[in-house]
Formats: structure tokens, sequence, C-alpha cells
């Protein structure tokens, strides 16, 4: 990787750390920090109990995610792309603007992936809601998702972008730590709850 397709770190990673969970219930005189579990994502947003915010806080975050993917890709090819969606995933997870405090990057991941490996991402995406829909549990299928990713995009010979989607598996599922302990305590709050 040369110096050329380093520098999409940063734009990735500022295109990353919007915080469109954030700025969108903020227009309803909402900080989503004061809810539910805290996090800027989606799952949080639909606490709110506002479903076009919520839709709308996961399209944005994917297409952060994606749009990262597809610019560094246009101006200096794959391998660029590639970092500059794990940089969207890091500003989402890590964004400098609000403290270093984001989400977990799920619907990051879900738009690195689909503009990265369209057939990858389109596994994850239905994984994602497979699991979100037989279990009620947001969490599962967002881990789900980002195991099956990296495996996806493994299986079809693509092992660059498999080795960064891992990565991003990996951050997401410790940033998920919390989530398995209450899963395994059988505390964990299930899509569409208000707590």
């Amino acid at each position: 990787m040369d110096g050329a397709q380093l520098i999409w770190f940063l734009p990735g990673y500022l295109l990353g750390s919007i915080p469109f969970g954030l700025l969108l219930t903020r227009m309803i005189g909402i900080d989503i920090r004061s809810v539910g579990s805290g996090n800027i994502g989606t799952t949080n947003v639909l606490r709110t109990g506002n479903k076009r915010l919520a839709a709308a806080t996961l399209l944005l975050d994917a297409g952060k995610g994606a749009a990262a993917v597809l610019l560094a890709r246009y101006f200096a090819g794959d391998g660029a792309a590639m970092l500059a969606g794990l940089a969207a995933f890091i500003g989402h997870v890590w964004p400098v603007w609000l403290k270093f405090r984001g989400g977990k990057g799920v619907a990051t991941l879900l738009g690195v992936a689909l503009a990265a490996v369209p057939l990858a991402g389109l596994a994850a995406l239905l994984t994602w809601l497979g699991g979100a829909l037989l279990t009620r549990f947001s969490s599962v299928g967002g881990m789900a998702a980002a195991v099956a990713a990296p495996l996806a995009a493994l299986a079809m010979g693509k092992t660059h972008s498999a080795i960064t989607l891992a990565i991003m598996a990996a951050i997401l599922i410790w940033k998920h730590r919390d989530n398995i302990v209450r899963l395994r305590a059988g505390t964990e709050s299930r899509i569409g709850a208000k707590g």
C-alpha cells in the first residue's frame, strides 16, 4: 500500500465519525445518549419510539461506510477502498467529535461490506436480518452479520477484504461485550424495548 492510498484513512475516519443518530434525534429535542443504552446507533434510536429516525440512522450509518469505500476506490483503487472503509468503521466506533464514544458499528460494517464485496455484504445483511428477527435481539443479529461478512468474502476469494472485515468484526464483537454478558444473564433488551 502506497502513500496515495494511505491518505484515504483520514477522510474515511472523518466521514465515519459523523454521529447521525445523535444529529437526527437532536432534531426532535432528544439527546440519544440519555436514552436506553446511551448508544448513538439504530437500535437505541428505535428506543425513542421514532421508527423513521431509526431507519434514517441505519441508512446513513451504512451509507457513510459505503461512501468511504466507493470514493476511495474511484480515486485510488481497491487497497485504498478497504482502508477507507476500515477508517469509517473506526470513526463510527470512536468518533473524535464525541470524545471517542460512538456506536458499535453494525450498520457501518454492513455498508462497507456491501460496497466492497456486494455478495458478502448481502450475506451479512441477510444474516443480520435473520438473526435479529429470529431472536429479537439486535446484538445477536449484528454479531452474526459481522462474522458472516469476512467468511463470505473469504469464500469468494477476496482475501484482503476478508481480513479487513475480520478486523472490523473483532472490534464489533468486543464492543458488544456488555451485550454478551446480558445475553448470558438473560437480561438483554429485545428489539423495540424502551429500557
